[in-house]
This record gives structure tokens, sequence and C-alpha cells, in this order.
């Protein structure tokens, strides 16, 4: 199964779904469910509801389950809160060097492929890449291996799966699977209840029809916002 995650447009909500376009080949497979996604204003570089999605198809006991998120950037990292397994994939000639370090995908990354290896500057991002991984601390015991493919030509595809096999080994016989999943979960459930008491907030002060008030307050500079947000929660929750 595959999840493909595309950024939604600020300005009118749609999206292309253009992931599902490139592989129009698999949409002709009985045995390969593709399900494309919009992010809709969620940031992180998935879908507010791709962790849903996600345990539908887990429940379904597909072979494998890849997410393909919009792209890491500074900030889309929420894949390490939904896979076992993160394959960071860059390309030559797109500054994946630089972007590397400014987004830290070091950290989040247990295979890396430099995908389109027959262009021109593919060696150069292999060796900056190779020495920034030689670079890299690393205190988990899993020494993330380096991979080319030309995915086009069906180039390299063998030892990307033969990789995901073997990382996902070493996290069950390390029970480092177990102490992910189990984080995960926790960080969903709290995620949740965090999301549940600001709608109630919300929904609350609504209510009570203080939204004009409080904003005009603000803009008088009769008060500060963090001073505000205590009085609101004060007032909510009868607590000091």
């Amino acid at each position: 199964a595959i999840i493909a995650v595309d950024p939604t447009s600020p300005f009118t909500g749609g999206a292309i779904l253009g992931d599902r376009i490139r592989m129009s080949d698999l949409n002709l497979d009985d045995d390969v469910f593709i399900r494309s996604m919009g992010t809709r204003g969620s940031l992180g570089g998935l879908a507010a509801t791709t962790s849903a999605v996600l345990k539908i198809l887990d429940a379904c006991a597909f072979d494998y389950i890849f997410i393909e998120t919009v792209g890491v950037g500074q900030s889309e990292v929420d894949i390490v809160k939904a896979a076992d397994t993160i394959i960071v994939v860059m390309v030559p000639g797109l500054g994946d060097d630089i972007q590397a370090i400014k987004a830290g995908i070091l950290e989040i990354g247990d295979i890396f492929v430099v995908n389109k290896a027959d262009r021109e500057g593919a060696n150069q991002v292999v060796l900056e890449l190779r020495m920034m991984l030689d670079l890299k601390d690393e205190k988990s015991g899993w020494e993330p291996p380096l991979l080319l493919s030309v995915a086009e030509q069906n180039q390299g595809t063998t030892e990307i799966v033969e990789g995901l096999k073997t990382h996902f080994c070493y996290l069950r016989e390390s029970g480092q699977l177990e102490v992910q999943r189990r984080e995960r979960l926790e960080k969903e459930l709290w995620e949740g209840v965090s999301r549940k008491i600001y709608e109630q907030i919300i929904a609350k002060v609504a209510q009570d029809g203080q939204f004009q008030y409080y904003t005009d307050r603000l803009i008088k500079k009769e008060i500060d916002p963090y001073t505000l947000t205590r009085i609101i929660l004060q007032d909510i929750f009868k607590v000091r």
C-alpha cells in the first residue's frame, strides 16, 4: 500500500496529487493500493489524517506500507511519528547537500538513497553525503547505508528493499521496534488530548462571547497576550 501526500495550495486549498499520476502503472496493479492525500494546511510533511489511514491499512495486513511525504524541509519531519524505517531520497542538482544540513535529515534517516544516480553531479552528492554520515554521532547502533538508484530504469530497487528488510530485522532483534512504536503511541495520545483541550477552550470562549472583548483589550494594549492567556485558563479550569 502507498500513502502519497501532496502539498495543498494555501490560497485555494486544492492539491494536484501528482504522485498518483507518476505511479500510473501501479494504478492498474490489483495488488497495490494507493491513497493520495493533500496536506490541507497541516504542517510536518503529512496530512492530518495520515495516521488514521495508516492504521486502517495496517489492519488490512499489507506486506509493506510506504508513505511518501511532501518532502523534508526545516520542519517537515512528522514522518518519524508514523514510520518504522525512514528512507531519505536525494537527487543531484537540487542542492540537497545543503538541505540535509538545514533540515537535520541526518537525524531522521535510516537509509539514504541517491536517486537518478546516472545524472551529472550524482557522485558529488554521494561524496558529500558520505562525509556527513561519517561525521554523524550514531548512538543507536545502526549505521545508515547509502544506496544508489535509477528508479525509472528499476536500478537499485532490489538493494533498497533489502535495506528495508535488514533495518526491520535490526529493529526487531534490538528491541527498538517496540520502543519506537510505544513512543509514537504515547505522542499520538498526548497530541490528541492537547487537541481536544484546545477545542474545548475555543468552544468555551466562543460560547461566552468573549472573543471580541479579549481582542479589544489586546488592541488597546490594556493587557499582554501572556497575561490574558493565564486569565482565560484560570477562568475555564478554575485554578490559580
